[in-house]
């Protein structure tokens, strides 16, 4: 196996049995820990007859390394096309997303493009060979204008779960629909809330009104166009899996606004005859939209909200957005504990902080929010 680095311009051609690409590229936002953030996937494909292992990749913007993953770092976020565990070592003729949470140092600049020198060890070589270095993945950074977005629920204690930017379950639901791969749920976050004494819920885990945030009015987020409507399905049994669940029928009861620019809102798992508004009618920014449930492929009451491209939750790019105003009030130990404390109906340990307020940036994961009272 001869090799050289991908991208040569002098006209020499060599084998490069590892391809780099990126399919959507990143839009930078402005997270909660007041720093800009590039989030996008890095498609590699293992073109060899054996086994890739990845060493180490470095993501390089304007042509300076942003940032390095070794090889631990790598096996926590590449995952095999189709599954959803992640892998360091790539099989023969496997594709795979290697999931990037690039964050800008503060006040460093934006830059224009990014590209990648991916570090492999591959089995198919030759022994003094093995260990080879491609670069490839080159995107130019969409600088498309992020949305500014009104909070979509109203009062304290709100916990900002599977949000941005390393969460699994939201950021890696990758999905093939209609001969495409999506990840509408790229900057989805699922809201729920602690009551006073720091529980999900209170009370017998299986009854909706144990839980803190069932029936609380979700908002829109904007003035905006009511896209689609779904109502009409029952509500889950909180704390079982549902199964049998179609695709339409994912997001339960559900509203979806069209905020303009190619940007829409998604609020899921609503209560079945809550929803107060209907397709085609124009929304005030805060106005009530419905009420917090636990309809459809959901475990327990929550608002899923997300901002896609396309008006369907599935086949679309989830897109990043950024809540005009909202308190950090403090931040959970991570996903472990906060589904421990859903599971059991635990207090959950929140390490609290002293009221820190954000102005135009997205809630990042297991944060305490609290969004002004309207």
């Amino acid at each position: 196996m001869v090799h050289a680095s991908a991208g040569r311009a002098d006209g020499q051609e060599n084998m490069t049995p590892l391809l780099l690409a990126v399919q959507d590229a990143p839009v930078p936002f402005m997270g909660s820990d007041a720093r800009v953030h590039l989030v996008y996937e890095l498609w590699i494909t293992n073109f060899s007859s054996a086994d890739i292992a990845v060493e180490k990749v470095e993501v390089l913007g304007d042509g300076a390394v942003l940032q390095s993953l070794d090889d631990a770092d790598v096996a926590r976020r590449l995952q095999p096309a189709g599954l959803r565990q992640s892998v360091g070592t790539l099989a023969k003729s496997t594709q795979a997303l290697l999931f990037l949470n690039v964050a800008l140092a503060p006040g460093a600049a934006i830059p224009r493009q990014l590209s990648h020198r991916v570090t492999v060890r591959a089995s198919a070589a030759p022994p003094d060979h093995q260990v080879l270095t491609e670069n490839g993945g080159t995107i130019e950074v969409d600088r498309r204008t992020v949305v500014l977005i009104g909070p979509p629920l109203s009062g304290d204690r709100f916990i900002s779960a599977d949000s941005c930017c390393d969460a699994t379950r939201h950021t890696r639901a990758a999905l093939p629909i209609n001969g495409r791969v999506w990840v509408a749920q790229r900057f989805a976050v699922d809201w729920e809330q602690l009551d006073a004494g720091g529980h999900v819920y209170a009370g017998p885990q299986e009854k909706l009104e144990s839980y803190t945030i069932f029936g609380k009015p979700a908002l829109a987020v904007a003035n905006a166009i009511v896209a689609s409507v779904t109502d009409g399905l029952p509500e889950q049994t909180p704390g079982k899996f549902p199964s049998d669940i179609s695709l339409d029928a994912a997001d339960g009861n559900s509203v979806m606004l069209d905020l303009g620019n190619q940007r829409y809102a998604l609020y899921a798992h609503l209560q079945p005859g809550s929803i107060k508004v209907h397709q085609g009618e124009r929304v005030k920014l805060g106005q009530v939209i419905g009420l917090v449930g636990d309809s459809g492929n959901s475990v327990a009451p929550h608002l899923h909200f997300q901002v896609t491209d396309r008006p369907s939750s599935l086949a679309s790019n989830g897109v990043p957005y950024e809540i005009s105003d909202f308190q950090i009030m403090g931040k959970s130990p991570g996903t472990a504990a906060f589904d421990e404390a859903e599971a059991k109906g635990s207090p959950l340990a929140v390490t609290a902080i002293s009221a820190q307020p954000v102005k135009g940036a997205m809630p990042l994961d297991q944060l305490i929010i609290s969004f002004a009272t309207r």
